[in-house]
């Protein structure tokens, strides 16, 4: 079986399961497409790393990755069609297909956080000033699993938080599937390592070095495990590699969706390795 037969049918099983199960994919008697298949037209576009309109062009050529969505190359919808359907898609069940992407893998329980850029690609520079669209860089934080290398959340900001502030917030939301987590000096808070021990999580979070107790307090930090931390950044370079480092939707919100389904995409990569 090729790579994007099984990559379309993780991402089938996976769109099934965060949408309507039992529905048609394609439309019937003048209805819509179900949901499950509209999302798994998106992961196959992001994965294919091609435009709505080039991505299905290229599908229209592959009636058995079609067939295991349930579609024939007759069936699918305009470009435009699949814009509209990734506007009206809620960001919830995004997350909820980024979490099971995730539970594709086994947690190892230990994972690490850290931040990148995206750019924020414009159609025009007309469009920037009509919208006063002026910040260029959406910053994205990730919580990766340090084995596996899956994305276990994001988030992602335009505003100027601290990346302290910033973990702390992903870190909560996942707190109960952690026994520890590594970051770089940049998250170097007293109030977040407590927060995190009270959470039954152990910080390995390097002291920005002030004082010598500082340099004794990274000499206790457990090597092997705070050094995974470079996980993320080897994620990010993936990514950015395969996927591309900028996003294209018109919006924050759109941003933030393209984002999470570049996670997802992502994930179920890492899952068909060998």
């Amino acid at each position: 079986m090729s790579k994007i037969s099984r990559f379309t049918k993780k991402a089938v099983q996976l769109a099934n399961a965060v949408g309507e199960r039992g529905e048609v994919a394609a439309p019937e008697g003048g209805g819509g497409f179900a949901e499950y298949a509209v999302v798994s037209l998106h992961c196959l576009r992001v994965y294919l790393e091609k435009s709505y309109r080039e991505a299905l062009d290229l599908l229209s050529e592959m009636p058995q990755i079609l067939g295991e969505i349930g579609l024939d190359a007759a069936d699918l919808p305009d470009h435009s069609t699949l814009v509209k359907w990734f506007d009206r898609i809620k960001t919830a069940l995004w997350r909820v297909l980024l979490r099971l992407s995730a539970q594709l893998h086994d947690p190892s329980g230990h994972a690490a956080i850290d931040a990148t850029f995206f750019d924020r690609e414009n159609a025009s520079k007309h469009y920037c000033r009509r919208t006063n669209y002026r910040v260029q860089t959406l910053k994205t934080t990730a919580l990766v699993d340090t084995e596996s290398q899956a994305i276990l959340d994001v988030h992602c900001t335009t505003e100027k938080r601290h990346d302290t502030q910033l973990g702390w917030q992903v870190a909560r939301r996942n707190a109960g599937d952690l026994a520890s987590l590594a970051a770089d000096k940049g998250y170097d808070w007293m109030d977040l390592r407590e927060k995190l021990r009270e959470e039954g999580v152990r910080p390995l979070i390097k002291h920005r070095e002030f004082r010598p107790i500082d340099h004794a307090h990274n000499a206790r930090i457990d090597g092997p495990r705070y050094r995974q931390r470079a996980m993320c950044e080897t994620v990010f370079s993936t990514i950015k590699r395969t996927l591309g480092d900028a996003v294209r939707a018109r919006n924050w919100y759109g941003e933030f969706r393209e984002l999470v389904l570049m996670c997802v995409v992502h994930n179920i990569k890492q899952s068909l390795k060998p």
